[in-house]
């Protein structure tokens, strides 16, 4: 075996060291935030129950800058079908979040900060109380945007905790299969829902 081959492997190695390391610190920082989260509700006694059903999926993600007449659109307008979303990015812009009043928001990243995002099953799980976030990746340099995105889902199911309903707040889902949710993504209704997880586990 080559001594350039043999290099490869060995950067490989520590690349996936400091990946695996990455990810779990990055864990920890979620388990921070939806623990504050649940504090927030007054339901923290669902929480260690929550992490305990919870797995992570790491993606490495870019989106190529536009050449001559491309299109500007790094990444279709979509919502993300996890509990919570953890983004990290290299120093460009480009994620563009909707707000509740409809506005468009740009997301500023210092290089060393977080941006938090809401999914699907985390508006089902907060009884519409969390809406999730619509968002989609504009690209309007000349450089590629490289981010790291950490994806929290239940292996279990979630439901909406009794403390967040009322008269005020009616029930609005039904217990949710998390990953029965991702697989009714994939199908034709899924797709062409334009609320899927309403559509898989709404009430009314």
């Amino acid at each position: 075996m080559s001594n350039s081959l043999i290099n490869r492997q060995l950067d490989l190695i520590v690349l996936s060291e400091k990946v695996h390391m990455y990810a779990k610190l990055t864990g920890e920082l979620d388990k921070t935030v939806t623990r504050m989260l649940f504090e927030s509700y007054g339901v923290e006694k669902y929480h260690d129950g929550h992490v305990e059903s919870t797995t992570y999926l790491l993606r490495l993600l870019k989106n190529r800058a536009p050449v001559g007449d491309e299109p500007h659109l790094g990444f279709i307008t979509h919502t993300d079908y996890s509990f919570t979303t953890i983004l990290h990015q290299n120093q460009v812009d480009g994620l563009e979040i909707d707000t509740k009043d409809g506005e468009k928001m740009n997301a500023h990243f210092t290089p060393t900060s977080f941006v938090v995002v809401a999914g699907d099953a985390l508006m089902a799980w907060s009884n519409d109380m969390i809406v999730s976030a619509t968002q989609r990746v504009i690209m309007n340099g000349k450089v590629d945007r490289y981010s790291m995105g950490l994806f929290g889902f239940s292996k279990g199911i979630i439901q909406v905790p009794a403390e967040l309903v009322d008269e005020e707040h009616p029930l609005l889902y039904k217990p949710l299969d998390h990953i029965g949710l991702l697989h009714f993504f994939h199908t034709d209704q899924g797709y062409r829902s334009k609320c899927p997880v309403k559509a898989f586990c709404g009430i009314g």
